[in-house]
């Protein structure tokens, strides 16, 4: 091996020691605990015939189990949060990323860039319960409506308020993406699509939106993925009735460790073919890009 392809893969050795044992130990555990059946109070049952269990499929009985039909609601109700929470994040984050590095005064970037950053200094379960004492019945937005006359509202455990907690909590992680993106976008383009004749609608959707591409899909991919595994929101939020995969997952592993390591596991394959499918349009927009 020659001295620089050692250098490099040197140079690699502690990310993959960290990614090894943070990340592939731990799924490597899960997905073996996901083949094993339950035994008595929550523990594993040992195998006594590996062959026998192997070739009559029983190995599989947890995934078959995590695609009964009474898990679909829950299945569905993340999905379409999940999708949900990432199209208003990027309707609200793109406005507010564009402001931030085009419209603003250079001056007052940090601090806007500050106040975006601002609730990753408190705990996210205090902003959780903040959010619970703004939207309970006798919370600080009905005690707001009722001061002009209008009924209290049932807000709290329910799909809206889920959705409201998501956003907040995951919008930073669209907005600063797309801040680094519209930052280096080539802003020459844009004078040059005016010169053209080319109108303002035209130069967003045609100019700065093909620029800001790469910041758009690391947004949407910071967002889904955390919010389609999120139980915290839906635990304070949601209530029972609000219920995502991650409670199941969450709620049940100490009852039940191999059909919700089976679960959890299926989870982190979907996230991981999301994360495989931006490296490869990264791969290949670089090639795109090198090329030319």
């Amino acid at each position: 091996m020659k001295n620089g392809a050692l250098r490099t893969w040197l140079q690699l050795l502690p990310t993959w020691l960290v990614l090894g044992i943070f990340f592939l130990a731990p799924m490597a555990i899960m997905l073996g605990i996901s083949f094993r059946e339950k035994g008595p109070a929550g523990t594993i049952k040992p195998i006594d015939d590996m062959k026998q269990y192997i070739t009559k499929g029983t190995f599989l009985n947890n995934y078959r189990e995590s695609l009964d039909p009474s898990y679909a609601g829950v299945y569905w109700r993340s999905l379409w949060l999940a999708v949900a929470t990432t199209a208003l994040c990027l309707l609200i984050g793109y406005p507010v990323a564009y402001y931030i590095a085009i419209v603003a005064n250079p001056m007052r970037k940090n601090l806007l860039l500050a106040m975006v950053a601002i609730p990753f200094w408190t705990s996210f379960l205090i902003r959780m319960g903040a959010w619970k004492l703004i939207l309970e019945t006798q919370g600080v937005l009905n005690t707001m409506l009722g001061a002009v006359g209008i009924a209290p509202l049932d807000m709290l455990y329910t799909p809206g308020a889920v959705l409201t907690g998501l956003v907040y909590g995951e919008l930073p992680f669209m907005i600063l993406p797309l801040y680094a993106s519209l930052e280096k976008m080539d802003r020459t383009l844009l004078e040059a699509a005016a010169d053209l004749g080319a109108g303002a609608t035209s130069r967003f959707f045609r100019v700065t939106v093909p620029q800001t591409m790469s910041g758009i899909i690391a947004g949407i991919v910071l967002v889904l993925i955390p919010a389609a595994g999120q139980f915290v929101v839906s635990d304070i939020l949601g209530g029972a009735k609000g219920a995502l995969v991650g409670n199941i997952i969450q709620e049940g592993f100490q009852r039940n460790k191999p059909l919700k390591s089976a679960i959890a596991f299926e989870l982190t394959a979907v996230v991981g073919l999301m994360l495989a499918v931006y490296g490869l349009y990264l791969h290949r927009r670089r090639r795109k890009e090198a090329a030319l």
